[in-house]
């Protein structure tokens, strides 16, 4: 299981992967954060982007903050590693745990 820091920007133009800010993955959701719509989008974003299932995304802590604490349960190092690579986010620059 790997853990890593996530800031959220909500109600953005675009979803996506947008980079690291302050050592946290940035990540943009369309959603609104009302009623869990942001962290629903969240989820489906990071299981997308690193090809595992809804379940095995859970958000640890900060679910009603921007800055969140996710954990991603059946992705090995190396495969995480390849997905940051493949957007252009170095691993070393990530609040990252394993």
């Amino acid at each position: 299981m790997i853990q890593l820091t996530i800031r959220v920007v909500p109600r953005a133009s675009k979803t996506g992967i947008a980079g690291i800010r302050d050592g946290a993955l940035l990540v943009r959701l369309q959603s609104p954060p009302v009623e869990g719509a942001a962290n629903e989008e969240l989820i489906q974003v990071i299981a997308k982007a690193f090809g595992v299932t809804k379940r095995d995304v859970a958000i640890v802590a900060g679910e009603h903050s921007k800055l969140k604490r996710i954990a991603i349960g059946t992705v090995d190092r190396r495969h995480f590693e390849l997905v940051l690579k493949s957007l252009g986010i170095s691993r070393q620059d990530l609040k990252v745990s394993s």
